[in-house]
């Protein structure tokens, strides 16, 4: 079942109510979790909360993506509480952050102790962690060594980067990639993991279970990228005159067309 999270999981009362009640009744968000498309983030993450559960938690799970997604139903099979939060025309990981208040109250009404929330990661440059919670970025060790380098706040602010796909490169192929990582990000914690063998899950487990909840306000580790030109509003005519907004130019001078 996809439920939208923005219409269909808001609650009732003050936000301090909210707040309070949340912090009494579990359902902090412990994690975030983005990635590059196709890192292997769902698969990832399906056998961290098996450990979690085996461990004697009571995990739950938001999945963020654009326009459609089955990996709640996935999810379900390890029977735990899923929603699906479908950004449609807007950026998945704007759209997540929009919504962590929903998505913890959600948690809470689940009775999970702890919030797990997969976004989509589109786009390198977004910045869709919150100060407070862990956060890990998946990405795809055959997407080639320079990678991580390519990829901006996504793996620059994480606090864990899990490498995937690692068993179809070679052994030096992996320390080129893991010294990327540590390149991009110094302070980092890598994991290798498997989606198929589930490999570094217990890892990835023992982590998140020792994050604390969050408490108090969040504000995000890094500024996301800009997003207020006439493109983001909906304009189709491709000539330059028609936009206005904050817009950059081929050789990196950015200005501000308007009013």
């Amino acid at each position: 079942m996809v439920v939208e999270i923005a219409s269909e999981l808001r609650p009732e009362g003050s936000l301090q109510h909210r707040w309070q009640e949340r912090l009494q009744d579990g359902g902090g968000l412990r994690l975030v979790a983005a990635g590059t498309p196709g890192s292997g983030k769902t698969s990832v993450l399906m056998h961290a909360v098996k450990d979690l559960i085996r461990a004697g938690h009571h995990p739950a799970l938001v999945k963020i993506d654009c326009m459609w997604t089955e990996d709640d139903a996935r999810f379900k099979r390890l029977d735990v509480p899923v929603a699906v939060g479908l950004s449609r025309d807007m950026c998945p990981d704007h759209y997540a952050i929009y919504n962590f208040q929903e998505m913890m109250d959600w948690a809470a009404a689940q009775k999970a102790d702890i919030l797990l929330n997969e976004t989509a990661g589109l786009c390198l440059r977004c910045a869709p962690y919150p100060d407070k919670a862990l956060a890990i970025c998946v990405i795809d060790v055959t997407t080639g060594p320079n990678s991580p380098l390519k990829v901006g706040p996504l793996l620059t602010t994480a606090d864990a980067a899990v490498m995937t796909k690692g068993d179809l490169v070679s052994q030096a192929e992996r320390e080129v990639f893991r010294e990327r990582i540590i390149e991009a990000n110094p302070g980092c914690r890598i994991i290798e993991a498997n989606g198929l063998s589930g490999k570094g899950s217990a890892e990835l487990a023992e982590l998140i279970r020792s994050w604390p909840d969050v408490e108090g306000e969040m504000v995000l580790r890094h500024n996301p990228p800009l997003a207020i030109c006439t493109l983001c509003t909906g304009e189709l005519r491709v000539s330059k005159e028609h936009h206005r907004g904050v817009l950059r130019h081929l050789d990196g001078f950015m200005e501000y067309v308007g009013e």
